[in-house]
């Protein structure tokens, strides 16, 4: 079952409910109150089955109302890209039935050869592989191809690393999305740099596979 929301939100935006058939793989609809919209860089709604912003249309009593001793950065952030929508800074589509499909966080879009791919998409595949439990991907810079996926992988109690298993996950990305999300590498990892709330910090999976500083790291797990 899969759900959508933020930190920011405080709950959960868009879920199943009782009534409402899953799909896997998608968060369903919006929650009772909520309306969501999958719009352009000018705010105009798209078609059905196309990628765009998500946003959403009405502000909610558990959302952020401001952030701490900067306002002006709060409306800048969340309520200026859109004029008069919650930019939500994720990518998503809506199908035929209204089912809400996100694809990832805008900045970590990963461009390979022309081709727009979440990095959420490619995780999910490798997840769905019966050897692997949690699953990173992040595209650094390949001189053909613009961007190169590179995946880490947490193995299952049961399973061990091996080039053979690598290839094998490559594989099972390639049959589940296409040939242009294979990854260019997988590494094995025991853990991930995740926050507090148990988001991937995938900056800092960029920073350390390049050799660049990386940043601020104060809302690291411990």
């Amino acid at each position: 079952m899969d759900t959508w929301w933020q930190t920011e939100t405080g709950m959960f935006m868009i879920t199943p409910t009782p009534v409402v058939p899953l799909k896997p793989g998608s968060g369903t609809r919006p929650f009772f109150g909520q309306q969501a919209e999958i719009v352009d860089a000018h705010g105009k709604p798209v078609p059905d089955g196309e990628e765009g912003y998500l946003v959403l249309k009405r502000p909610w009593p558990a959302m952020l109302r401001t952030i701490y001793k900067d306002p002006d950065r709060y409306v800048k952030q969340y309520w200026s890209a859109i004029p008069g929508r919650y930019t939500t800074g994720d990518s998503a589509k809506r199908d035929a039935d209204g089912y809400f499909w996100i694809i990832g966080r805008v900045d970590d879009v990963i461009k390979v050869s022309g081709y727009r791919l979440g990095t959420a998409e490619i995780e999910s595949a490798l997840v769905s592989h019966l050897a692997v439990a949690e699953a990173a991907a992040i595209g650094l810079p390949h001189e053909v191809k613009g961007q190169a996926i590179h995946a880490y992988c947490i193995l299952r109690t049961g399973y061990a690393p091996s080039e053979a298993l690598a290839e094998e996950l490559r594989q099972h990305v390639a049959q589940h999305i296409g040939p242009i999300a294979r990854p260019e590498h997988v590494s094995f990892v025991e853990a991930l740099p995740k926050t507090r709330s148990g988001k991937i910090m995938r900056r800092v999976l960029k920073a350390r596979a390049q050799g660049l500083p990386e940043g601020d790291l104060s809302t690291l797990e411990e």
